[in-house]
Formats: C-alpha cells, sequence, structure tokens
C-alpha cells in the first residue's frame, strides 16, 4: 500500500489546529510491515532523525516525559527556501499515537501533528495528520502542495526506516 491521502474529515472530530488562525489540516497514511511498537519506538528515536528525516538536520531532547519519552524536543530544519529552528512538545498515547504542537519557531507559526497507529495483520496502519502555519504568508496552493511533500516523504522515509533491520533502535 503506498502513501494514502484523506480529508481530515474523514477521521472524525479533531481538535488539531484549533485556534491556529489560517493553518490548514492535511492528512496523509501509509501500511508498515511490522508492529505498532517497533513503528512507535522509530517515531520516538529523534536522535536518529537527521539519519533518516530528510530535512531535519538536527533534533534534541530537551525534556523527557514521565514515561520516558521524549516531551520537548528542539529540531533543525533546513527544506531549502525554508529554513528554522522550532520547538515541539510531544503527548504520548502507549503505543497507538503520538500528537505534538510547536512551542517556538522563527518561520513556524503553527505546527499541530500526530501519527496515530493501527494493528493491520502482520503490519501497522499509520495516519499522519498535520497543520502547518509560517510567519510568512504563502500563496495556499504552494502551502498544500509543500505539506504533501512533507507528509509523503516523512511517510515513506518512517516506512523505509522501520522496515530496515539494519538501521532500526536497539531494545
Amino acid at each position: 500500500m503506498g502513501v494514502g491521502r484523506y480529508p481530515a474529515s474523514d477521521l472524525g472530530p479533531s481538535n488539531l489546529g484549533e485556534g491556529a488562525g489560517m493553518a490548514q489540516s492535511a492528512t496523509a497514511s501509509i501500511h508498515i510491515e511490522a508492529g505498532p511498537a517497533a513503528v512507535m519506538a522509530v517515531i520516538a528515536d529523534f536522535a536518529a532523525y537527521p539519519d533518516w528525516a530528510g530535512y531535519i538536520k538536527k533534533a534534541e531532547v530537551v525534556e523527557t516525559g514521565p514515561h520516558g519519552r521524549p516531551k520537548r524536543v528542539a529540531f533543525s530544519l533546513d527544506a531549502g527556501v525554508i529554513s528554522d529552528d522550532y520547538v515541539l512538545d510531544y503527548e504520548w498515547y502507549d503505543d497507538e499515537r503520538v500528537t505534538w504542537h510547536l512551542v517556538e519557531g522563527r518561520m513556524l507559526k503553527t505546527q499541530d501533528g500526530s501519527y496515530t497507529l493501527t494493528a493491520a495483520g502482520s503490519g501497522t496502519d499509520v495516519g499522519y495528520q498535520l497543520a502547518v502555519e509560517l510567519t510568512v504568508p504563502i500563496l495556499g496552493m504552494f502551502q498544500r502542495k509543500a505539506e504533501r511533500v512533507i507528509m509523503d516523504t516523512a511517510l515513506k522515509e518512517l516506512k523505509r526506516r522501520v522496515e530496515s533491520p539494519a538501521s532500526a533502535p536497539a531494545g
């Protein structure tokens, strides 16, 4: 199964993007041949993001939550026309869901997102929801195209990372 896109309304009610001004939520999904715990372990391994997550040049856990997973993470992003240092706060729901929101950034005004993991046969269906708003104006069609590229790339790279035994996190 490749990357699929669905209107956010198809995923049921969501508070992502509420109060986010002009940020529009976009969704995508992919099937990964690994269990939810293995997928979530890769998502939570922020130190390894520069090795596989495309435009992420640095990811540093600033604060750890009560269950040992990252609570606050600082990122450096270099995606050509958009370069930013920003901080996200995360909430973890076992190996089923993780949500995040922007705490601070220069180019990013809003970033709210989530991964939702659902066991499916021998693997996991991964849903990705993202709402981004930049501090500089950008035409809607360009923003939607950028969101599609970001989401498709993130899901394909996550799939490649999880399904590659040599690069999976230990533990």
